[in-house]
């Protein structure tokens, strides 16, 4: 796949978690906080274990190989839907979002710079440091009432 199509999809995806938020709190209304949560994963369990079913090229056998923190993505992804779904109504979308998209990009750049998790090493340069600044300042922006 092309780096342009590549680049599509995550935007798709960004988008995406965009509405994701508002969806869930919206859904933790008339369910429940962490009812809302549970059917979130719940849905999109369902969803990927058809797409597995029918589009999968792995297999679930390699789960017994697999290192127990190598399994906590689940429980960080649980964690994140459950702090959003409670921020989300008290805050709002866009400061929520900004805040963990800051949040996310710092954390990154480390994993990157000390090739933490085996993946090719990205060192920190001044361009970087600088993105990373202003991306501070406009969360700054975003969140200041």
């Amino acid at each position: 796949m092309s780096k342009v199509i590549l680049l599509m999809l995550m935007f798709v995806a960004g988008a995406l978690v965009a509405f994701q938020p508002s969806v869930n709190a919206r859904l933790a209304q008339k369910v429940g906080l962490l009812e809302s949560a549970c059917i979130s994963f719940l849905v999109g369990t369902t969803f990927l274990l058809l797409l597995a079913s029918f589009l999968g090229r792995g297999s679930f056998r390699g789960l017994t190989q697999v290192s127990w923190w190598e399994l906590t993505g689940g429980l960080m992804g649980a964690f994140f839907v459950f702090t959003v779904i409670l921020i989300v109504p008290r805050l709002g979308t866009g400061p929520v979002l900004a805040v963990t998209i800051a949040g996310q990009l710092l954390t990154a750049l480390l994993l990157d710079h000390f090739q933490l998790f085996g993946f090719r090493s990205i060192p920190l340069d001044a361009s970087k440091i600088s993105g990373a600044v202003l991306m501070l300042l406009g969360t700054w922006l975003i969140v200041r009432n």
